[in-house]
């Protein structure tokens, strides 16, 4: 097949019929080269991990289409790919495996760029080079080397520590990638903006930006992990005040769980997750004191290795606690830029009734061992386990809503304390709070996002790998376009932090 031009149309907006289907023609068949990298047969290697060759030499993988900016040297989130035919920067919009992915110590495909946390993270968890390793400021305007003059604007994308959006600004100077889907703007003297969103929670404040508001975005690249109506899940700050308001009243003495003690099976270890402190096994060290209170309530909260700190912190706060946790989670809170949660933060598991695990570990078994480990300092624990998968939709709810309704509908919820209930398998020692808290947008917020935004052209980043996932996003982005061409919806954000 020859290079694919994409017509003017593609981003500039359709001027025939014609020039349209053309446009789409070639983005078809650009999804469909992406492909072979989801489904594994990218290069020559199974499982699309990059093949032996005949003389044994690794076959490098082929970035999709979305992860170059259209036009422009520049990749994102793009590490696993190597070095990318054309491409001279590589931005990281956060420190998340499924971003970095093959980002080590070896890299030396070219500079990186991101936030002054990312990069304090990939070089202390990843041992990147720091030569390679360029953080940019956040909110302004930075010209990336190299790239024809393109500027980028990190903003804050409210998903996790160091996460960022990329607003792009400037000319189509290469078509640089692996892709056969090509700009007919290339070396031209229009001007492109483009907005990344990475992973982000889509906020009023995102909309309201001065480097988003009123501009004229002509690719939007979406965090399009919930685009589906029945991820309408409560606004982050609601769900967060409720699990600190839980705690506090759990933890003042009010029992929230009927349920009677079962009988479990001890687990003899975690695994070597968790070891004595030593203040527990002779008596020792600033821990003893607080071991001798009897009656405590201990509350775990499940993390990410980066992410989910919000709702440890606000839990803390609201028993004006400090925070544990393992030494190894300690030194990347050290990497972040939040002065306020590493004072917060002790080696010291008896100073603290709040302690921050990995999110995996959130399960009556191993809460259970957990707690046995602090025999003497605490009777009983809680633990919270936040994740978007946790959300299930009301019964009787509209899958196939109309934007009227997805707006009134979830603008007139709310969530308080009493919406946490305690999961299955929980005990009167033991409680476990599934909560549905993710850092990415929900359906609700990204509908509300595409309404508030000026944008000519959406392209979905996440749950691509079919075309029938493809082909139901397609549709809520011509609903989205179609409902705010028509102005007929208006969004009044609650709050700065939500609609």
């Amino acid at each position: 097949m020859p290079k694919a031009a994409v017509a003017a149309a593609a981003v500039a907006g359709p001027s025939n019929a014609f020039a349209t289907m053309m446009s789409s023609a070639a983005e078809n068949q650009a999804w469909k080269e992406a492909e072979a990298d989801f489904h594994g047969k990218s290069g020559s290697g199974s499982g699309g991990k990059g093949g032996q060759r005949g003389g044994g030499k690794r076959e490098r993988r082929k970035a999709p289409f979305f992860k170059v900016m259209q036009g422009m040297p520049i990749a994102v989130d793009a590490f696993r790919y190597g070095k990318i035919p054309g491409v001279t920067a590589y931005l990281l919009t956060h420190a998340h495996a499924d971003h970095y992915t093959n980002l080590s110590a070896s890299w030396k495909n070219g500079p990186i760029y991101c936030s002054e946390a990312t990069a304090n993270l990939i070089k202390h968890m990843l041992r990147v080079d720091p030569k390679w390793v360029h953080p940019l400021p956040l909110d302004v305007p930075t010209v990336l080397p190299n790239t024809g003059g393109v500027e980028v604007t990190l903003i804050e994308a409210n998903h996790c520590p160091g996460s960022t959006l990329f607003l792009f600004d400037g000319l189509q100077t290469v078509n640089a990638g692996d892709s056969e889907f090509h700009s007919s703007w290339v070396g031209s003297s229009k001007r492109f903006r483009y907005l990344h969103c990475g992973d982000f929670r889509a906020s009023p404040r995102h909309a309201e930006h001065p480097a988003v508001k009123g501009k004229r975005l002509d690719l939007v690249y979406l965090d399009t992990t919930y685009l589906d109506p029945k991820y309408c899940f409560p606004p982050q700050k609601m769900v967060i005040d409720a699990c600190a308001a839980l705690a506090k009243r759990i933890v003042m003495g009010v029992n929230d769980v009927n349920a009677q003690e079962q009988v479990r099976p001890k687990l003899s270890s975690m695994n070597g997750w968790f070891k004595k402190p030593a203040s527990m096994i002779d008596g020792k060290g600033k821990g003893k004191e607080v071991a001798r209170e009897k009656g405590r309530t201990l509350v775990v909260v499940g993390t990410y290795k980066v992410g989910k700190e919000r709702v440890v912190r606000a839990i803390a706060e609201s028993l004006s606690s400090k925070i544990y946790c393992q030494g190894a989670q300690r030194a990347i809170v050290k990497c972040q830029d939040d002065p306020e949660l590493q004072s917060m933060i002790t080696s010291d598991p008896l100073e603290a009734s709040v302690h921050m695990v990995p999110l995996g570990i959130i399960q009556v078994d191993r809460m259970e061992t957990y707690l046995g480990t602090f025999k003497g300092a605490f009777t009983k624990l809680v633990g919270f386990r936040p994740t978007g998968w946790t959300y299930t939709p009301p019964a009787g709810v509209d899958l196939n809503p109309s934007i009227a309704q997805i707006i009134s509908r979830d603008q007139a919820r709310t969530f308080t304390s009493a919406s946490l209930q305690p999961a299955r398998g929980s005990t009167a020692k033991i409680t476990l709070y599934g909560v549905p808290y993710s850092e990415h947008s929900s359906f609700f917020e990204l509908t509300s996002f595409a309404l508030s935004i000026e944008w000519v052209k959406m392209i979905a980043t996440v749950n691509v790998g079919s075309e029938s996932s493809r082909a139901k996003m397609q549709k809520w982005f011509e609903k989205w376009d179609g409902e705010r061409k028509r102005k007929s919806v208006v969004i009044v954000p609650r709050t700065p932090d939500y609609w």
